[in-house]
């Protein structure tokens, strides 16, 4: 039965440089309808010719026209859409727990495609976030020479966070992957803003003046590239937010989340960022004493003595 209606092959010759196999197989009209059993016969035990519509009977069986797996197991697909004002974690949740109450013993149910990689891949969120702060931090800790002062630029990156979440809730865009996107790239762009006023202070501080002082002229120094680099960015991203296309939601969302971002970092940043160098400076000269002021001008000032041994 599987020569003559499934095929198989017998043979196979090579011809005019090609390989070519040889498959036995009943003609269509042969092998079109049950009836055609009539004429295939396999031998017997006695050598006789026997119908195999004698020895196999038939039966109608209502089956699917194809058969889906996943995981090698029989499976349904089924597509799910969540309804406007509702996240894709939403709908990930609603599905998970309507399985739980209806699936029958024996049944289970699987994500995949972009869902699945979405399910996967959101517990990394949190680990990306971590990572990135911890990079930053030993950046700065390096720069500085000081495990304390980098807490006042790490601490002022949630006055950007702040933004991103009132920006996109007014304008009605979900926490998705290019939120999250904005939020990483919002920490390099805060604390470089930090840094700016941080760094200036540092060196006031050497320089003698008081914390307070130091603080508020690395403020007012520090001010006007802050807020120009920052209006810069927030308009260069503007056209994003217009965008139009396959793409535009994704653009919508980047957008509003870093120009949100980017406009409550400056705003509360530049108050807030000399009150953190005040307290972490203050804890990191309790920790490592600022040298005298003397002893510097004393390191630099070797000349005269050494040209007078010389002579």
């Amino acid at each position: 039965m599987q020569t003559y209606y499934g095929s198989q092959q017998v043979s196979d010759f090579n011809r005019f440089g090609k390989y070519y196999r040889v498959m036995l197989q009943a003609a269509k009209g042969d092998r079109a309808n049950p009836s055609s059993m009539e004429g295939v016969s396999v031998k017997s035990t006695t050598s006789e010719m026997v119908p195999i519509s004698s020895l196999v009977t038939l039966k109608p069986v209502l089956g699917p026209e194809t058969v889906t797996r996943y995981n090698l197991y029989n499976s349904i697909p089924m597509n799910a859409n969540p309804k406007p004002g509702y996240s894709t974690g939403d709908a990930i949740r609603a599905v998970e727990e309507v399985a739980a109450q209806t699936l029958p013993a024996g049944y289970s149910h699987e994500f995949s495609g972009v869902t699945r990689e979405e399910i996967i891949s959101g517990g990394q969120s949190l680990f990306v976030f971590l990572l990135s702060l911890v990079f930053v931090y030993f950046l700065l800790s390096a720069q500085y020479n000081s495990y304390i002062l980098p807490l006042a630029v790490l601490l002022s990156i949630p006055t950007g966070v702040i933004g991103v979440f009132t920006a996109i809730g007014i304008a009605g865009i979900e926490n998705n992957i290019y939120v999250q996107v904005a939020l990483i790239m919002l920490i390099g762009l805060l604390a470089k803003n930090a840094i700016l006023i941080v760094e200036f202070a540092v060196q006031r501080r050497h320089a003698g003046e008081t914390l307070i002082t130091a603080a508020m002229e690395a403020a007012k120094a520090r001010l006007r590239p802050i807020i120009m680099t920052s209006i810069a960015f927030v308009a260069g991203i503007l056209p994003m937010m217009r965008a139009t296309g396959p793409s535009a939601a994704g653009n919508h969302s980047i957008s509003a989340g870093a120009a949100g971002g980017m406009i409550s970092g400056v705003l509360l940043g530049v108050f807030i960022i000399p009150v953190l160098f005040v307290v972490f400076q203050y804890l990191h000269e309790k920790v490592t004493p600022l040298p005298p002021l003397e002893d510097k001008h004393q390191e630099h000032t070797p000349a005269p003595q050494l040209a007078h041994e010389l002579n």
